[in-house]
């Protein structure tokens, strides 16, 4: 069992089990774990951000209408299946913050998009693995209110990494 099956088995038992759970009750009695794409060693990626020289603070909207502040880190180039693609990584005070939208989007993945908290590193690098991209709370339960990945971060290609969209 690799890390990310450990990581992935801890997520399961917790959505399944934990009263924090983002799931109801009602979803919790017949569930059987999350849905994942295979682990994509492509996909675990060690990138140069290019610092943004202007941090002003925006408003990024959420599920429910509420806003979260949050400026715009730096961005940074990847290779996707041959594509070279660009995302932005943002900060507040709970660190740094990766939503994105791939193509899979309402069909293999979550339609509003999924998260990712990058990991600094020494030089201006940091630690993206999409094998730890996530759903937000709100994909399984609307009573939760989470930041809608701004059009910035939508994606033209398929990021085969990660979690898949839940079906109840």
């Amino acid at each position: 069992m690799t890390d990310l099956d450990t990581l992935r088995a801890e997520k399961d038992e917790f959505f399944g089990t934990h009263p924090q759970s983002p799931l109801t009750r009602e979803q919790k009695k017949d569930f059987h774990g999350l849905n994942y794409f295979e682990e994509n060693d492509a996909l675990r990626l060690e990138v140069k951000v290019d610092e943004l020289p202007d941090k002003e603070e925006f408003a990024m909207q959420t599920s429910t209408g509420s806003v979260q502040m949050y400026s715009r880190f730096g961005r940074f180039k990847f290779m996707v299946d041959g594509n070279e693609v660009e995302l932005t990584i943002y900060q507040n005070e709970n660190g740094f913050f990766l939503p994105f939208v791939d193509s899979l989007a309402g069909k293999e993945t979550y339609p509003a998009g999924r998260y990712l908290e990058p990991e600094p590193l020494p030089g201006g690098r940091f630690f993206v693995d999409f094998n730890l991209a996530y759903n937000p709370y709100c994909a399984y339960n609307e009573m939760w209110s989470c930041p809608i990945t701004p059009a910035e971060n939508r994606l033209k290609v398929a990021v085969r990494a990660g979690e898949k969209i839940f079906h109840e």
